[in-house]
């Protein structure tokens, strides 16, 4: 503070001195704290090391079932594919001969067999059809077309590493030592380019499924193409992930596969980039709303934040227990609530702070002040975009165990396979099953087929 700037303090009274006086000891206590942790309150609890984090208070319940439970085992096999008789003709302690036994038991095991690959020759014969003019022969549908890596192989290798993150040097590792199977990174994966390409049909229809649906969860995480910063975004449904590898992180991203409007509901986080595409509706997700308050509830104890922090979590637990009241209440006295819960939202961001953080959150409700409470209009709608985030999850593991992509083609190739994997898995289909009859009937017929048991298609919220 500048000597003008003191002097004109002095002038405004006694009253204002002080509060001033209270906010600036306030933010030097505070930098003080923050000098002696070396952290910022606004940095996510992921990009802290492990050793400085508080320890993790022991859960109350104890692992495991609790006393006194029946036993449970493995069940008895209902099939039986090999019987084998362990007999003995002397002790195995002294030696002596033994005579007929005197009674017998059973047991069971189960084991995988000793698996070898199967090779298999294709003998073609080659006819010349008088009427199209041309030589014609019978399609092999064990493998794709100029491929000797056979489709079994080609869609459980992928899923191990689209669907379950493995990286590809254990792929083949575990291909070679377990499966004998010799197989080259490369090889592999120029097969699985090949495989995503044909997929692609079925991701160009994803991102049409994506654009016409009523709701949609959006997010988006970091990734790595070549070494450079990448983004991959997740758009998703409860039928539905479409993935798409970029290297923006901006608006026109979105606008690129919503469109300049989006007819349904848009669920989101506070990022900037979402407030540049037109929609129905949106809903932010509280959750974030809510650990942003915390984080900073945690380093900073200004007695105008208390106050703000408090008052809008009672606000937002309020609406989040009226949702759940919702078929409890009748419907009069529901939207009665709801216009409380908004009016109290507007009262809470007309107040006057001086706080700097009770500004900052300020700021934000005022500009989404109408996409906070779209939840309790719309009970199909969750308050949150956890949704979006177990899907990513995913793909974060797989970041991190694989270090993402080292070419262009590989990201595309890693969008397809992942939107693939995952659509299959929100649908309730087995995709090593789906995968293989697909690429069947490809081969046999040279065209992808529609997925069986089609997407259900979802009708936008306005014309």
């Amino acid at each position: 503070m500048t000597k003008e700037e003191a002097i004109a303090l002095y002038r405004l009274g006694e009253e204002p001195t002080v509060a001033k006086l209270l906010e600036l000891e306030a933010r030097v206590e505070e930098l003080e704290r923050l000098l002696v942790k070396k952290e910022d309150p606004s940095l996510p609890s992921a990009l802290k090391a492990a050793y400085e984090k508080p320890p993790v208070k022991g859960g109350k319940k104890r692992p495991g079932r609790k006393r006194g439970h029946l036993g449970v085992r493995r069940p008895t096999p209902s099939r039986v594919d090999e019987t084998k008789v362990h007999s003995l003709s002397h002790c195995p302690q002294c030696h002596g001969p033994l005579g007929e036994p005197i009674s017998s038991r059973e047991r069971f095991t189960e084991d995988i067999p000793e698996v070898k690959p199967l090779l298999t020759k294709h003998i073609i014969p080659i006819f010349y059809c008088p009427r199209c003019k041309k030589s014609v022969e019978a399609p092999v549908e064990e493998a794709l077309p100029k491929s000797t890596i056979g489709l079994r192989l080609l869609v459980q290798s992928a899923y191990l590493h689209f669907y379950l993150g493995l990286p590809l040097r254990q792929i083949v590792a575990y291909l070679n030592a377990c499966l004998y199977f010799p197989i080259s990174p490369g090889g592999l994966a120029q097969a699985w380019h090949r495989l995503a390409q044909i997929l692609l049909p079925w991701y160009e229809d994803l991102a049409i499924q994506v654009k016409t649906s009523a709701i949609l969860h959006v997010d988006e995480t970091g990734w790595r193409v070549i070494g450079k910063t990448f983004w991959l975004w997740c758009f998703t449904t409860k039928k539905v992930a479409y993935y798409l590898i970029c290297p923006s992180r901006a608006s026109p991203v979105l606008k690129g596969v919503l469109g300049e409007f989006f007819k349904g509901i848009l669920i989101c986080d506070f990022f900037g980039a979402y407030n540049k595409i037109a929609s129905f509706l949106k809903q932010r997700c509280l959750l974030h709303l809510l650990r942003d308050m915390i984080r900073t509830s945690l380093s900073y104890k200004s007695p105008q934040w208390q106050d703000f922090s408090k008052r809008l979590k009672r606000l937002i637990k309020d609406a989040l227990r009226l949702s759940l009241r919702r078929r409890e209440l009748a419907a009069e006295v529901y939207t009665r609530r709801c216009h409380m819960i908004h009016q109290r939202l507007a009262k809470l961001i007309a107040d006057s702070y001086q706080d700097r953080h009770c500004q900052r959150l300020v700021k934000r409700l005022k500009r989404h002040q109408n996409e906070l409470f779209t939840f309790l209009e719309h009970p199909e709608v969750p308050a949150d975009n956890n949704h979006a985030e177990r899907m990513i999850r995913p793909a974060v593991i797989a970041r991190k165990n694989s270090y993402c992509n080292r070419s262009p083609k590989g990201a595309e190739t890693q969008a397809i396979m992942m939107s693939t994997f995952r659509t299959l898995h929100l649908q309730k289909m087995d995709p090593i099953v789906i995968l293989n009859e697909t690429l069947r009937s490809y081969c046999r017929n040279g065209y992808l087929s529609p997925l069986p048991n089609k997407f259900e298609v979802e009708l936008p919220m306005a014309a």
